[in-house]
């Protein structure tokens, strides 16, 4: 009779040396340190995984979020999005993250009330982000200040004190879209405006964004809905860039600001956070519904490229690009159409009727449409990354909070593959020559 657990083990032959080894298989993975084991000599290091872009390697067991990117399906702690974005609120979203239960009534209004505790910053915080140039990128000042929060609370650093944690958490959902306002109101020379707890987590945002002279800011409900949703959508997803980024820091056992600072730097890319802005950019170009049959023909040939279609995770129609396109048309009810949709609803149709793009597996993500509904709104360009971050906040947190308690992870060190120069002797520098082409080979220029 066969043994059952050799059904689950990888039987490698290594065609150098002949040996064959059992790998242990568990949940459709290896050990990568297993491969050690596999070695030419007794002095050998042993086998290494390459693997650029971690395309296929699993860095941690995580609760928080599940996707299957060729079915489409994306869940928050086993919650289909699509419920949650109908029925939930961002705030008992993040509860649901941090915390992997959904609230009853009172456990809701107990979190939120310690939400809204917390939306205040210190006035020393507000003198640092003074300190910016007048015309900085809200998205660089974010970083900035997050990080910057960890001098002010130097309790944070207590990362293995249940109660410190919470209390970091709560501080953080409370107080990014403070300074999220308060970043673009110092980039464009506005007074900043105090937190109004009497609003929505979506509309007190909204109020510290474009309040002016009006006593009460009383944000349009459709609109302070559309924001909450986007919040609810981008709230985590999985290993992304920035997740990884949060734990990998937060590997060095940091404190959750400093952490999450990482997390708004990766998110600053226009890979990442800045895809939106990129659609944006996309649309303006092409200019006319006329225009698209020509620019999907340039991109095919690969002379330009379509932004806002395909993903690393999703082989299939995202789903949050879904609900994102509905919230789109009720958005504009209200703001009236946005003058890009019709390009983007044809540069939809076209590409999704395509060979070529339906081969290619390549569907519209939760950037195509988002841009449109924030520019409605009237957020400017370099305010989506800040938004995203909004949202982003308790899926790094909870993210953050796995990680320190998952005793099998260590602080993040990556293998490299040498590929450089042997040992070399050191010359004076009377003795050495110029090497344009050593020069070029690692990316540097003559100064």
């Amino acid at each position: 009779m066969a043994d059952p657990e050799a059904k689950n083990t990888l039987t490698v032959t290594d065609n150098r040396t002949g040996k064959t080894y059992d790998i242990p298989v568990e949940s459709g993975t290896i050990r990568t340190m297993d491969l050690r084991q596999i070695k030419v000599s007794e002095d050998d290091f042993g086998l290494l995984g390459y693997d650029p872009g971690y395309l296929n390697t699993a860095s941690c067991k995580s609760r928080v979020t599940y996707i299957d990117g060729d079915k489409g399906i994306l869940r928050y702690r086993g919650y289909p999005i699509e419920q949650l974005a109908e029925q939930s609120t961002f705030l008992e979203t993040a509860y649901l993250l941090i915390k992997g239960e959904l609230p009853d009534s009172e456990r809701l209004a107990a979190w939120t009330h310690n939400i809204r505790h917390h939306t205040m910053v210190h006035a020393n915080l507000t003198k640092f982000m003074d300190g910016f140039r007048y015309d900085g990128h809200p998205m660089g000042i974010l970083v900035g200040t997050v990080g910057a929060l960890s001098t002010f609370y130097p309790d944070a650093k207590n990362i293995f004190d249940e109660e410190m944690r919470k209390l970091q958490v709560r501080r953080l959902i409370g107080k990014m879209p403070t300074l999220a306002a308060m970043s673009f109101r110092h980039s464009v020379g506005f007074p900043y405006v105090l937190p109004d707890n009497d609003l929505s987590y979506a509309g007190n945002f909204l109020s510290m964004m474009f309040k002016m002279t009006e006593l009460k800011y009383r944000p349009d409900p459709i609109l302070e809905k559309a924001l909450d949703v986007l919040f609810i959508l981008h709230a985590d997803h999985e290993q992304n860039c920035s997740a990884s980024a949060v734990r990998s820091v937060g590997s060095s056992r940091v404190d959750p600001y400093s952490a999450l600072a990482a997390g708004c730097a990766a998110l600053y890319g226009p890979l990442h956070g800045g895809a939106n802005e990129a659609v944006i950019r996309m649309l303006e170009r092409i200019g006319s519904v006329q225009n698209v049959p020509g620019f999907i023909k340039s991109v095919k040939e690969g002379e330009g490229r379509l932004m806002g279609f395909g993903h690393r995770v999703y082989k299939n129609y995202d789903p949050r690009a879904k609900i994102i396109k509905k919230i789109a048309f009720d958005v504009f009810e209200i703001t009236g159409r946005n003058s890009l949709l019709d390009i983007a609803l044809e540069l939809e149709k076209i590409a999704l009727e395509d060979d070529y793009f339906v081969d290619r597996k390549l569907y519209p993500n939760v950037d195509f449409y988002s841009g449109l509904i924030y520019q409605a709104m009237g957020f400017p360009l370099d305010m989506f990354p800040v938004l995203f971050a909004i949202g982003r906040t308790p899926g790094w947190l909870a993210q953050w909070t796995e990680h320190m308690l998952d005793e099998e992870q260590k602080i993040a060190r990556p293998r490299q593959i040498y590929t450089g120069a042997g040992k070399r002797d050191y010359q004076p520098i009377s003795e050495r020559t110029p090497n344009a082409s050593d020069e070029r080979k690692i990316g540097m220029c003559r100064l």
